[in-house]
């Protein structure tokens, strides 16, 4: 995990991350105070060193002296070797109700310099968007810019979230387009896409994967991350039955090229009190892999970086292996005959079954197969008393639930115990219940669930670090074979989470919303 610290609290913003020479680069805003964007490198994706700061706001009086949101670092087109960074700007005399375009450049990726020529800053006009404080909701949108260079055509666009002229207010959300018709010179034209929905499609990324197009946004509403598809650029941009990319709480989302690979970064947003004080913390999680599947839908696997951590690889397979968690003896029973896996069973209430030994950092491997008609799922780094994890399973339905439950500290009266559900995420359930793959990945304060080799869950907390696994049941019957469990190494990034967060489960999680751009 990542993150940026100053006094009491200073957090990761919106993110874009460059591959080059076997490094990768990491750009990020700081909030709250949006006056620089950060530079830190990598060598893994996983483990960050801050580098000499990339730009900050500029002098009282110039057009972007009050705050610096979402930037994108490409190649520079006119000149190899070179790169060119696109970043939206804020101006204090305007009290930041303008987001204006700029461009910065680099032949290194570590010193930026401002373009200062006539052709910068970019201002959104109309007749498509709105341009002036006075239309829709009394600012200018034009931020989080994605320069897009089409491998096919070579066309070259600069996607950006805007909004159009028409409609209801908070519904004219849009992905504006530009496209350079000769260096530095942008013509704008109508919306790449409108939902029609949403009041912004924050962080645009356009790309092509396997012969299709796709879109990928975020939406405040939700604090989810969606994508659109199309058979050309121009569109038409569709959706898919669900078009989730990744579950509440991931955020502004970028893609980054390795060699043939797609990866996927973004961060993590969670709510924590410190000192009294409600925050908005945000951490960069790891990253995933970008694929699509047969039918044409984006899919995110698990990073294969997590491999080169992997030790103490050990099997469980010997039913004896196992052992009962709550001790419901009369109900609960473990099939020591079985020569096809283990089976676990639980006619009446709740019983967990847990492999050997206690974890912290891990990645578990198992197939598995519901027998009857019950309830399924896992406990993560449980306590004896069952404090911990329970990833709840409904495979008919095709619906996955994280949840931290445990004793409270300070009870009082009916107030005994914490329940919070941490994320939900849904996925294409096999209506003949034939084997599932499922994979879990524990890494600091970073979990992350996969089914049939597609990531469902993604989440940061730091309620439990260390404890028992296994699989629940309740009124069902589970078959379980190659399981297989993994430590996994983890290298401190420079800078990590050193806050104990105090939560308030009552207190509603807000979103920044365009501040957090």
């Amino acid at each position: 995990m990542y993150a940026s610290h100053g006094f009491l609290r200073s957090d990761i913003g919106d993110v874009d991350v460059v591959y080059h020479n076997g490094l990768f680069h990491l750009f990020h805003l700081v909030l709250p105070n949006h006056d620089f964007i950060a530079h830190a490198v990598s060598e893994d994706g996983m483990t960050w060193r801050r580098v000499k700061n990339a730009l900050f706001v500029g002098d009282p009086g110039q057009w972007d002296d009050d705050m610096l949101w979402t930037m994108h670092v490409t190649p520079d087109p006119e000149k190899p070797g070179s790169w060119r960074m696109f970043y939206t700007g804020l101006c204090r005399a305007e009290y930041g109700r303008v987001q204006r375009v700029g461009l910065a450049r680099s032949d290194d990726l570590y010193t930026w310099e401002r373009c200062s020529s006539g052709a910068y800053p970019l201002e959104v006009p109309g007749p498509w968007y709105e341009s002036t404080v006075d239309e829709g909701r009394n600012w200018v949108s034009f931020r989080d810019p994605f320069f897009y260079h089409d491998p096919v055509t070579g066309e070259r666009m600069l996607l950006s979230s805007t909004r159009v002229k028409d409609g209801p207010i908070i519904r004219r959300g849009c992905v504006g387009v530009a496209r350079e018709t000769a260096p530095n010179k942008f013509e704008f034209g109508p919306p790449l896409y409108t939902p029609g929905l949403y009041d912004d499609v924050e962080v645009p990324n356009l790309l092509r994967m396997d012969g299709r197009c796709y879109l990928i946004g975020s939406i405040r509403e939700d604090t989810k991350i969606h994508y659109w598809h199309a058979d050309k650029i121009e569109g038409p941009w569709m959706n898919f039955s669900d078009n989730v990319l990744l579950a509440k709480g991931n955020y502004a989302a970028r893609t980054c090229k390795v060699g043939d690979r797609v990866l996927l970064f973004n961060f993590f947003q969670r709510k924590e009190i410190i000192y009294g004080r409600e925050f908005i913390a945000r951490l960069l999680p790891p990253p995933k892999e970008l694929v699509t599947d047969d039918g044409g839908r984006l899919r995110l696997k698990s990073f294969r970086g997590f491999d080169d951590l992997a030790y103490n690889n050990f099997q469980v397979t010997n039913p004896a292996e196992y052992s009962a968690m709550m001790g419901n003896n009369a109900n609960a029973m473990i099939d020591m005959d079985a020569d096809d896996g283990v089976h676990l069973r639980c006619d009446s209430g709740f019983e967990a079954f847990l492999i050997p030994g206690e974890h912290q950092d891990f990645r578990l491997r198992t197939k598995m197969q519901l027998e009857g008609r019950g309830k399924c799922g896992l406990v993560l780094r449980v306590s004896d008393e069952g404090d911990g994890y329970y990833l709840s399973l409904d495979l008919v339905k095709g619906f996955a639930q994280l949840r931290r439950w445990g004793a409270n500290s300070r009870p009082e009266f009916e107030h005994a115990f914490e329940y919070e559900t941490l994320q939900t995420g849904n996925f294409l359930p096999n209506p003949d219940r034939n084997e599932i793959s499922l994979e879990i990945v524990t890494h600091g304060t970073y979990i992350e669930f996969s089914l049939n080799g597609q990531i469902t869950l993604s989440v940061v907390d730091d309620g439990y670090s260390e404890g028992r696994v296994g699989f629940y049941t309740e009124s069902a019957k589970l078959k379980l074979w190659d399981t297989s469990m993994e430590w996994l190494r983890r290298a401190a990034s420079e800078v990590e989470s050193v806050y104990t967060a105090t939560r308030e489960t009552d207190m509603p999680m807000h979103v920044d919303g365009a501040a957090a751009s």
